[in-house]
């Protein structure tokens, strides 16, 4: 059995598993069945949860704040500040509003109470410590307020903007869907955040009233950008406020040395939680599999869920997608002990790789 160099560099998978957990339990599988390969661990992130401990692995001091969760309680979140100039704030919107953070299962009364506060909350912490850079990453929200709570904590509109004047502010997001209408926050994302039919309809009109301020605020239509409606529509007050969006996975990549890790490898190993069609289109895996084509090295993908054809795969220059759900027997064992069945899906896939 030939020696080979191998990345391991898979994203989050849901909230079983963080990209950093994800990555050793990948590390540890392989090397039980390929002991003499030469492996890397790079976790990445789109901007989701795990976009600050894959950054704080890599740069920058990590500070907790104490701020609004989701919900009524308070949560302590975590954020990196780079104080290299420019002074940068590597923020994660699910550390305050996160589907974790709802206390259990989200439900039709969580889709309607659950705020950004604790977003805004964060901002103004890293304009506090001398950000000139602030940098969000979007994802695993839990609430649908368009970032009404977030730009609140703020002081209103107005002062927000104030706040922020002069600030590069950045929306790290790989979600493409405008904030309203049947591709928007709400129709999209509102029902794995608890909400049925008729709350999705009641979160689309207070975003609706809502986006009518943003894009008052803004001087021109926000609410339809693409990436308006990542994590409940947060990126769009962020657009509103003069900020950008960025490819989330692109971010980390950039951080993280990724192109030069590819490089210096001969197999690249991704994975997230559900790997559908969803995955070829700006997220982690497809970053990957671009950038490991152009250097011809295999990519294998290790995910909770694998729903795409062959065909797609091979199109999308990925080698083979190996599913952790058939290889525990059912989803619930695939979730409750991930660590461990991720470890030995890793461990059979390499035991039969040439």
């Amino acid at each position: 059995m030939a020696r080979i160099n191998v990345l391991i560099a898979p994203d989050c998978f849901g909230d079983s598993l963080t990209a950093v957990q994800a990555a050793q339990s990948i590390a540890d599988g392989w090397g039980r069945s390929r002991p003499d390969d030469g492996l890397a661990l790079a976790p990445q992130s789109d901007g989701g949860p795990g976009f600050v401990e894959v950054l704080a692995s890599r740069l920058g001091e990590v500070r907790t704040e104490r701020v609004s969760g989701p919900l009524s309680s308070d949560v302590d979140a975590q954020w990196v500040l780079d104080t290299d100039p420019p002074v940068t704030a590597y923020i994660e919107c699910a550390q305050a509003c996160g589907l974790a953070l709802l206390g259990g299962p989200p439900s039709v009364s969580t889709a309607l109470e659950a705020h950004s506060r604790g977003v805004g909350q964060l901002i103004a912490a890293a304009r506090a410590a001398g950000a000139g850079r602030i940098v969000i990453g979007l994802g695993g929200s839990g609430c649908t307020d368009g970032g009404r709570g977030m730009v609140e904590a703020l002081g209103g509109v107005a002062a927000a903007q104030e706040l922020l004047d002069g600030v590069e502010l950045i929306a790290a997001s790989d979600v493409e869907h405008p904030l309203l209408g049947p591709r928007g926050a709400a129709a999209v994302f509102g029902p794995q955040k608890g909400a049925d039919p008729a709350t999705v309809a009641i979160l689309e009109d207070r975003l609706t009233v809502w986006a009518e301020e943003l894009n008052a605020a803004a001087g021109r239509t926000v609410s339809g950008d693409a990436g308006a409606g990542a994590a409940g529509g947060i990126g769009a007050a962020l657009i509103a406020l003069g900020g950008r969006r960025e490819s989330g996975a692109a971010i980390i990549a950039e951080h993280t040395g990724l192109a030069a890790d590819v490089a210096a490898v001969d197999l690249v190993i991704t994975g997230e939680g559900r790997f559908d069609d969803q995955s070829l289109h700006g997220k982690v895996v497809s970053a990957l599999a671009a950038g490991a084509r152009d250097r011809q090295i295999p990519v294998l993908v290790l995910a909770g869920q694998v729903t795409l054809e062959q065909s797609a795969l091979e199109a999308a220059g990925i080698a083979s997608a190996h599913s952790i759900t058939d290889h525990a027997g059912s989803v619930q064992r695939a979730i409750e002990d991930a660590a461990n069945q991720l470890t030995g899906l890793a461990s059979a896939v390499a035991a039969t790789y040439r």
